[in-house]
């Protein structure tokens, strides 16, 4: 198994945890209020505009007159809230809930770009114990349950196209063994869903499965993400199954949308 990639910080700063969602929300979501920010970061309405403040002196965020902030010139190349990461986003949050209803654990969508998969929404669940938001975090997309599903669905040549050793000349411990992540696509692809034993980070198990459009194409990993001294292999099948449910769901929402 992969040596995990990422472990929170032994000693993590709060503040700067709060700054950099709330540039992630701005990002994703293309805007929200004082209060909306304060409700999704769990802080006080002070504690929130004193983080949008700060935002917006080093033009991460910009305020309109509507009171509403949004992403800034830094951010502004992706902050199109009429992307398909944005519609994606919207209309899957619904879904990201009732997942985290029923199961408890918390929920993420996640896309591909290149060799790298990016985390466009999260719901956490209520426990104690539980993974965190990865909203706006970036992973190798072969370290993730969504990254392999969603590279499972290129053609062979495309693969090696993604992982051409010139890419990876600067850093060539990141090139995975293609021969090894082929032999693991291929399992994904015959499964219909992929499962994460902490090979992104340490104490993690996820569980995924693709979301589609229309005419079948995969767009984006729907995944349940827990710590893994919850994990039962016994409820696997369930768990794909509540994530597969979701994903339908999801689909026939997108099917119609503009």
């Amino acid at each position: 198994m992969d040596k995990p990639l990422k472990s929170p910080p032994p000693y993590p700063i709060a503040s700067v945890d709060h700054a950099l969602r709330t540039a992630t929300i701005l990002q994703l979501e293309g805007g929200a209020t004082v209060a909306q920010l304060a409700e999704r970061l769990g802080v006080a309405r002070s504690t929130a505009h004193r983080v949008l403040a700060m935002l917006v002196y080093r033009d991460f965020a910009v305020r309109g007159e509507d009171r509403v902030y949004r992403a800034g010139p830094v951010l502004e190349l992706a902050a199109h809230s009429q992307s398909l990461v944005s519609r994606l986003r919207t209309a899957a949050l619904p879904h990201l809930h009732r997942v985290v209803d029923l199961l408890d654990e918390t929920t993420n969508l996640i896309v591909r770009t290149g060799d790298t998969v990016r985390f466009v929404a999260g719901v956490e669940c209520r426990q104690a114990l539980r993974v965190g938001s990865r909203e706006g975090m970036v992973f190798p997309a072969h370290r993730t349950t969504a990254g392999l599903l969603l590279l499972a669905e290129l053609p062979d040549e495309e693969l090696e196209q993604v992982y051409a050793p010139e890419r990876y000349r600067d850093r060539p411990a990141d090139r995975p063994d293609l021969a090894q992540l082929r032999t693991e696509l291929r399992r994904s692809r015959r499964s219909g869903f992929a499962v994460n034993r902490e090979r992104s980070e340490r104490g993690l198990v996820a569980v995924g499965v693709l979301v589609r459009d229309r005419d079948g194409t995969a767009l984006a990993g729907l995944s349940v993400s827990m710590p893994s001294l919850r994990y039962d292999p016994q409820r696997l099948r369930s768990l794909v199954a509540t994530l597969e449910a979701a994903a339908h769901s999801l689909e026939e929402d997108l099917a119609g949308r503009p």
